[in-house]
């Protein structure tokens, strides 16, 4: 039998051992998020993304065409129900994606940090991403009131004219704002009634796939808003020429991807909004106008009397 100086001698030895011992973190495996589930592109590709303040990286999703064209046909399925739910449901179900992104705001602002922000910074984008959040949830059932009419005709007729949404829109998402830039782009497509397909920044991905979950928890119906990761270069010419696609937002400054996203678009009479690389944190980058941008108006006559 040992006595008791000798345990405590090999018990010394293993926890010696075990502090020499680094521990090796499980990292998130960052997939793509389409049609409400977390699948891996089809392709099996990836890129990897090392942070700028070293001794970190990650592993996501290198999408391809499949991938986008099974997101379109995802955002599709998901249009009909979503385009027919009410304003306000949709504004309760805005305001629940800022309740989850509120709850998480550790993960986020940890994200941010390994994408080279200031602990200032990154906690100041999180905090403004739910801002904007409810910010367009409160417009859900108010942008008809302002954008719709009652138009003067010189006949026996009422002629009213509202809006409806466009459709599947595609977005191209900033890829200087790895947050706050992405929820101002998507918060006011989704806010009027359309569905999405978004290639997240490739330069500044991590916090797109994370969006995604709390957009899975939090009563989008699946479909509404697809998140993709991959490259501009192969995927541009996709989001802008899909014929199942009935508009484009994109975001940036180049006059070469302009051209092309706006080439494209004319294939099928796509909307096209432009949004320059901006600082999304100023209150010029909000309103109701970027609803508008993506709504079609319908007029309706309606005969007065006999």
């Amino acid at each position: 039998m040992r006595n008791k100086s000798e345990e405590n001698g090999m018990g010394g030895q293993i926890q010696e051992a075990g502090a020499e011992r680094a521990r090796i973190p499980v990292l998130k495996t960052y997939k793509i998020y389409v049609d409400g589930k977390f699948p891996r592109t089809e392709s099996g590709r990836y890129f990897q993304f090392k942070s700028p303040a070293g001794g970190w990286s990650a592993n996501l999703c290198e999408c391809s065409r499949k991938d986008f064209r099974d997101a379109v046909t995802a955002a599709r399925g998901a249009f009909a129900k979503w385009s027919k739910a009410t304003p306000f449901n949709r504004g309760q179900i805005l305001y629940r994606v800022a309740e989850m992104l509120e709850g998480r705001k550790a993960q986020f602002v940890e994200e941010l940090l390994h994408q080279g922000l200031t602990r200032a910074q990154a906690e100041s984008e999180v905090a403004a991403s739910v801002d904007r959040l409810v910010y367009y949830a409160g417009w859900t059932d108010k942008f008809q009131q302002v954008f719709s009419a009652v138009n003067p005709v010189a006949s026996s007729y009422f002629n009213f004219s509202v809006l409806e949404p466009t459709g599947v829109v595609a977005v191209l998402a900033p890829e200087e704002s790895s947050l706050l830039g992405l929820v101002s782009c998507v918060a006011p497509v989704i806010a009027g009634g359309n569905s999405c397909v978004v290639l997240a920044s490739s330069r500044l991905p991590l916090c797109a796939v994370t969006l995604g979950e709390v957009l899975n928890s939090s009563d989008v119906p699946g479909g509404v808003v697809n998140i993709l990761t991959g490259f501009r270069k192969e995927l541009l010419a996709q989001f802008s020429s899909h014929m199942d696609v009935n508009g484009v937002l994109y975001c940036g400054d180049s006059a070469e991807e302009i051209r092309k996203v706006q080439t494209d678009a004319a294939l099928n009479v796509k909307r096209v909004s432009l949004q320059p690389e901006q600082d999304w944190a100023k209150a010029e980058a909000q309103g109701p106008y970027p609803i508008l941008a993506f709504q079609e108006v319908k007029t309706t006559w309606h005969p007065i009397g006999n």
